[in-house]
Order: C-alpha cells, then sequence, then structure tokens
C-alpha cells in the first residue's frame, strides 16, 4: 500500500510541471478571451494618455479585444501604479509606465506602494519624448533668452508646471534651473493634461512639456527650446537648448507597457509582438512624430534591461536636478 501510495505521488509531482505548462500554452491561446484594462496612472490630455490611446485603438484591432484605457491619476502617477500591480497577472491588466513612474519615482517616494524591481513584468518599449520649453502664446517671453533673463530679473517669482513630484516636467525643470542658474518656483498637478490646461490661462509660466505638440501647433502655447541634441523635425524652428546658451539640457520622458509579475510568457511574447508591430507601422510612426514621439522597437528582455539600466540612471538624475524627496 505504501508502495502504490509513493508510486502515485512520484507520478503526481512528474505530471503537475508538464499540467501546468499545457494550461499555461493554452491559456496564451486562448489569449485574449475578453477585455483588457490598461492603466494610464495620469489623467487624460498628457502625452502618456495620448499614446496608450493611440496603442489601445491598434491592440484593439490585432487582438480581437476591446483595450480599455482607464486614467487614475495621482501622486505623481504612484496611485494608478499601486492599483496595477495589484491586478492579477493574467494578461488582462496592462500598465502604460513612464520613467516617472518606473524610473524616477524610486528615488523620490519613501513609501511607493509597489517595487520598481519586483513587482513589472516589462512587456515593450513604445515611445521617447524629448521635453520641450512653452510658455503661454501672449507671454511675453518669445526666445528661450528672454523667459531666462525674465526668471534673473525676478528670481523665484516665474512658476513652471508638472504633471507631478518627479514627473519629467519636474525633473527637466529642476534640471533648467540648475543648468541655467535661475530660481523658478515648481507648481505640481495631478497629471500634465491639468498643467496644460493652466498654462494656456497664463496661470502658470512654463513647462518642459513632452504633450504640448497640438497646443504649440495651435498657436495656443508658443516653444522656445527643445532638450534634446538635434532639432525635433516636426518643429525645425525651435532650436535646441544648446544653441541657446544651456548646453547639456537633455531630458526626454519614455513610455512602454508592463504586465503583473507573474504573468505567463507565451502571452507577454505575444502582446510585444503586437506592440512592436504597432510602433513598426508607418502610420503609427507618423502619428507618434506629430506628438515629437522617436520609436525604438525592443524585445521584452531588452525593455527588462532598459529599465534597470533606467532605474539606476535616474538616481543620478534626481540628485543632479535637486528634487527633494517626498515622504
Amino acid at each position: 500500500m505504501k508502495t502504490t501510495q509513493l508510486i502515485k505521488r512520484s507520478l503526481l509531482a512528474v505530471a503537475m510541471p508538464l499540467i501546468l505548462i499545457v494550461a499555461t500554452g493554452a491559456q496564451a491561446q486562448e489569449y485574449p478571451s475578453r477585455a483588457i484594462r490598461l492603466i494610464v496612472p495620469w489623467p487624460p490630455g498628457g502625452a502618456t494618455d495620448s499614446i496608450a490611446r493611440l496603442l489601445a485603438q491598434s491592440l484593439t484591432e490585432r487582438l480581437g479585444q476591446p483595450v480599455v484605457v482607464d486614467n487614475k491619476g495621482g501622486a505623481g502617477g504612484n496611485i494608478g501604479t499601486e492599483l496595477f500591480v495589484r491586478a492579477n497577472p493574467d494578461g488582462y491588466t496592462l500598465l502604460m509606465a513612464t520613467s516617472s513612474t518606473n524610473a524616477a519615482n524610486p528615488h523620490l517616494y519613501s513609501h511607493l506602494g509597489f517595487d520598481a524591481n519586483k513587482d513589472f513584468a516589462p512587456v515593450a518599449f513604445v515611445a521617447e519624448v524629448p521635453n520641450i520649453l512653452v510658455v503661454p502664446a501672449n507671454s511675453p517671453a518669445n526666445t528661450a533668452a528672454e523667459l531666462i533673463a525674465m526668471a534673473k530679473a525676478k528670481p523665484g517669482k516665474l512658476t513652471y508646471g508638472s504633471a507631478g513630484i518627479g514627473a519629467s516636467q519636474h525633473l527637466a525643470g529642476s534640471m533648467l534651473k540648475n543648468y541655467a542658474k535661475i530660481d523658478i518656483l515648481h507648481v505640481p498637478y495631478k497629471g500634465s493634461g491639468p498643467a496644460a490646461v493652466d498654462l494656456m490661462a497664463g496661470h502658470i509660466d512654463m513647462m518642459l512639456d513632452t504633450g504640448s505638440m497640438g497646443s504649440i501647433h495651435g498657436k495656443k502655447l508658443k516653444a522656445l527650446a527643445v532638450a534634446s541634441k538635434s532639432r525635433l523635425a516636426f518643429l525645425p524652428d525651435v532650436p535646441t537648448f544648446d544653441e541657446v546658451g544651456v548646453p547639456g539640457m537633455y531630458a526626454s520622458a519614455w513610455y512602454g507597457v508592463m504586465a503583473p509579475v507573474g504573468t505567463p510568457k507565451p502571452i507577454i511574447d505575444r502582446l510585444n509582438k503586437e506592440i512592436n508591430r504597432f510602433t513598426g507601422d508607418v502610420k503609427t510612426k507618423t502619428r507618434l512624430f506629430e506628438l515629437g514621439a522617436q520609436v525604438n522597437p525592443m524585445t521584452s528582455r531588452q525593455f527588462s534591461d532598459f529599465v534597470s539600466a533606467e532605474i539606476i540612471r535616474y538616481g543620478g538624475i534626481v540628485t543632479q536636478s535637486g528634487a527633494k524627496l517626498e515622504q
């Protein structure tokens, strides 16, 4: 009797991994069988939201199931991100991750509610967007040099907005303070959309934003400088900071898709393939190009290595920028 039980246990021990492999494979083949939620940890209207909605529309067509954008803004992107890491690792809840939430925030917040190194399964890199120095259409400053001169004449009086503590706009503004040697006041919002609305209304003086291309071309905002090494093809008349006398002022935000840790690899591979098809599509490239974005397709492993390196790199950026840790 004991021998029979031992044999059964041994057979079960051998069979269980095979059962799990077959079950995972079947799950991946059936995926997706229902709607997918794409959490955007920022309010509607900013660059993250715009890129996420383009991606959701494409994935809906490619996967044959609705991909629904769910905006969960607040706390510099931490509220939506913390909500995401609690989701089941089944591929039906995804996150539009950013350099703010997944690289900068670990160095800015002592209590995140998630572990940037352990709670995510990187799926695919989507795009990178340089920050652009923008001011209201009626701003007296028509060049970056004029704006910097105004800031030096009124230390601590001019304001710059951001999507929240640690957002790309915040870090870029802090960098500008250091590189241009000016004293400007940070005003954090719960997303770049609300900040841009206040900027266009003249309630704040400037932003170093990644999602203002439409407002620039609509003449609701004036673009004074681009925080990249070369001019943007879609804004050929806007100089780089190097050209306006603030050398080395380079800042951009990246965007990518994450799944909860533990998501089956076949599902991650399927999503990676479809997202890379999205970024490789000519129409997609043109639309992202209009947003000032640059694409760089990666495997899930390459994206994982990229994020790990970014977490380390942003430690130096946060220290250099002078941004303070929030409790």
